[in-house]
């Protein structure tokens, strides 16, 4: 995940002006505010996403490119007090901003972390759930990274990936930051993953529940 691969794992758009070297926003506020423009959260359902995870209380969840916490702040309370989540981002701002917003929120069991270095970084310790929204298209090497990702999964654990499918789109990347759905599904079987679910209910994105191939 390193800035000479413009990554930008904030679940969002990724347009090409006023980045840093990440690719994250110079103008964090109006970044932020699109992030979670009501408009945004109806197509992008982080409710209903949340929910098809399946978590139970006390599990243990990673949201990989966390951003502000969308996603972080619902598998919080999805796994309850005695669940952790571990929201992983390349951008220092933004981890910053989780840790102040899920204090306001007063949610204890979210654990920002600042992701090192050129890998897709891996939540310190084995997860019922990975999730990955938005960020797949990111990684040099996709099917190194699900695989490193798998092998954080604990028995019976699953790695939910959310992108968006290829040609035109009213939301989302341009299409040459995209990977499409076929794409991805390659990339997860080199990975030695199989597909538990696929999800259809999000209007411009594809969603797989996946697991270690038996």
């Amino acid at each position: 995940m390193s800035g000479h691969h413009r990554h930008r794992h904030a679940h969002g758009h990724d347009e090409s002006h006023g980045r840093d070297r990440h690719g994250n926003p110079e103008d964090l506020e109006a970044y932020l505010a699109k992030l979670e423009d009501p408009d945004r959260i109806a197509w992008q359902k982080p409710d209903e996403v949340v929910r098809a995870l399946g978590l139970r209380e006390g599990a243990v969840a990673c949201d990989l490119g966390a951003g502000p916490g969308v996603f972080a702040l619902r598998l919080a309370r999805a796994v309850g007090a005695s669940g952790r989540v571990h929201a992983i981002d390349v951008e220092p701002r933004m981890v910053e901003i989780l840790r102040a917003r899920a204090r306001e929120a007063g949610v204890s069991n979210v654990n920002p972390v600042l992701a090192p270095g050129d890998e897709a970084a891996l939540p310190p310790e084995p997860c019922d759930a990975v999730l990955v929204v938005n960020t797949f298209h990111h990684f040099p090497d996709g099917a190194a990274a699900l695989r490193r990702l798998a092998a954080a999964l604990k028995p019976g654990g699953v790695l939910a990936n959310v992108d968006f499918h290829d040609g035109e789109l009213p939301v989302g990347p341009p299409p040459d930051h995209r990977i499409s759905r076929a794409a991805f599904l390659d990339a997860a079987a080199r990975a030695g993953l199989e597909v538990v679910r696929e999800e259809t209910f999000l209007p411009y994105q594809y969603f797989f529940l996946l697991r270690p191939a038996r």
